[in-house]
C-alpha cells in the first residue's frame, strides 16, 4: 500500500488487484486477497479486461465498496465505466459516493488483540473495527490521506454513503475500509494540470530506485548488467523531472 500511493502521487496510473501468492506468504488457502471486477462480459477476458482498467476493488472478501463514483459541475464518473477521471475546476465541491457492507462477529476475536501491522493476517475487517464495537470506518482517502469517515455497523447490510470535498490541485481519489478492502481510484483533474501532489513521494520513489539496484544489480550477469542499468537510469531521471514538477512542501 504504501508503495502504491507514493506512485499515485506522483501521477502514475498504477492500478491494485488483490492475490494471494498461495503458498509463499500464507499457506492457510488461496483467497485470502480478492479481486471483485464489474464486468462488461462474464468472462475470463472480461475479468482481464476490468482489471487492466481498474474497473475493481480488492477486499478480504469480508468486506465490500460498490458502485464508486464521484462527481461535479454535472458530470458523475462512476469507476469501472470507461476512463475514470473527473474534471474540475480549483475550489469546485466533488461529490463522493459509495455502497458500503462489512461483517464483523459481535464480540472482537481475541486473537487480534495487540496484533501488529506487519503479523499475520494483515488483512481482515477485523483489524477496522472501532475498539469493542461492532462498526467498522469507511475512508474517503485523497492523496493518500484520509479526508473523511464514516462508521457503518458491519451486520452484513449494504449502505449508501456520501462524501464533499473541494480540491484546490489534482489528485486520486478512493475509498477504503484500513486493512480490508479498498477501491482503485477515481482520477480528478483540476484546472488541466497533472497529478503532483507530493514531493516527498517523488523523492521516496527516486530513492527506491537505488535502494532496489543496490540489491539487484551486484546479484545480475555481468553480460545483462549494462542493459538493466540503463533500465534503472531512465526509471531515476524520470522521478527526477517528477520531484522537479511537485510543490515544495
Amino acid at each position: 500500500m504504501n508503495i502504491w500511493y507514493h506512485t499515485l502521487n506522483v501521477g502514475f496510473r498504477t492500478r491494485i488487484s488483490g492475490e494471494t501468492d498461495f503458498p509463499c506468504i500464507s499457506q492457510e488457502r488461496v483467497g485470502l486477497g480478492r479481486s471483485y471486477v464489474r464486468l462488461d462480459e462474464l468472462s475470463y477476458a472480461g475479468w482481464i479486461a476490468g482489471i487492466a482498467r481498474g474497473a475493481a476493488y480488492v477486499s478480504d472478501g469480508k468486506s465490500h465498496l460498490l458502485d464508486f463514483e464521484a462527481g461535479g459541475g454535472g458530470v458523475d464518473v462512476a469507476l469501472g465505466s470507461g476512463e475514470p477521471e473527473l474534471e474540475v475546476a480549483a475550489g469546485q465541491e466533488v461529490q463522493i459516493r459509495v455502497k458500503a457492507a462489512a461483517l464483523l462477529g459481535r464480540e472482537p476475536d481475541p486473537k487480534f488483540a495487540g496484533l501488529r501491522y506487519d503479523e499475520k493476517p494483515y488483512w481482515d475487517i477485523e483489524r477496522a473495527r472501532i475498539g469493542d464495537t461492532r462498526t467498522v470506518p469507511v475512508e474517503l482517502v485523497v492523496n493518500g490521506r484520509v479526508k473523511a469517515a464514516e462508521p457503518i455497523l458491519a451486520d452484513g447490510n449494504v449502505r449508501e454513503l456520501e462524501f464533499t470535498t473541494r480540491l484546490l490541485r489534482s489528485a486520486w481519489v478512493a475509498i477504503r475500509i484500513p486493512m480490508a478492502s479498498h477501491t482503485n481510484p477515481i482520477f480528478v483533474t483540476v484546472d488541466g494540470q497533472p497529478i503532483r501532489a507530493s514531493r516527498r513521494s517523488a523523492e521516496w520513489c527516486q530513492a527506491a530506485v537505488l535502494q532496489c539496484w543496490s540489491q539487484k544489480g551486484p546479484r545480475m550477469q555481468e553480460s545483462d548488467r549494462k542493459d538493466a542499468w540503463e533500465a534503472y537510469q531512465h526509471a531515476y531521471d524520470t522521478y527526477a523531472r517528477r520531484i522537479a514538477e511537485s510543490p515544495i512542501p
